[in-house]
């Protein structure tokens, strides 16, 4: 299974977990490693990444946002902050692809705006590119 599908299926498991009564290790039994590993530790960090996304969604309260959306996001999020190997432009990436297929018409500008907004706001502290320049001596 490709890490994209894998990708979607921690987002997937995140969404119906918000909008059933499941519980998140139900969901995951036959999940592959990624995929339980994307899940479960977008899970833990929860509230930092609400935070996140709520910092960057002017006009929008967490509430408000689709939870679909809101499950792509806070798992793009978390690959960003926490998955040293994915670089950032490919968490946004597939975070929008998978929006595209999945949520309305304006919820992939709204998901490539939120997660680019957090992208620059990280940028010389995460992987973004190489890492951050040195300061100059004096």
């Amino acid at each position: 299974m490709r890490r994209s599908d894998q990708r979607r299926d921690a987002a997937f498991a995140l969404y119906q977990r918000d909008v059933t009564t499941r519980t998140l290790e139900g969901l995951l039994t036959d999940a592959k490693p990624f995929t339980r590993e994307l899940a479960e530790g977008t899970d833990e960090h929860l509230a930092e990444l609400d935070a996140e996304i709520s910092a960057h969604a002017r006009g929008w309260r967490i509430e408000r946002i689709a939870p679909l959306e809101k499950a792509i996001m806070r798992v793009a999020l978390y690959e960003i902050h926490q998955c040293e190997e994915t670089p950032v432009a490919v968490a946004i990436d597939e975070a929008v692809t998978i929006t595209k297929r999945y949520c309305g018409t304006d919820a992939p500008g709204f998901v490539n705006g939120i997660l680019a907004a957090s992208a620059r706001g990280r940028e010389g502290v995460s992987k973004v590119g190489s890492s951050p320049p040195e300061p100059e001596a004096a």
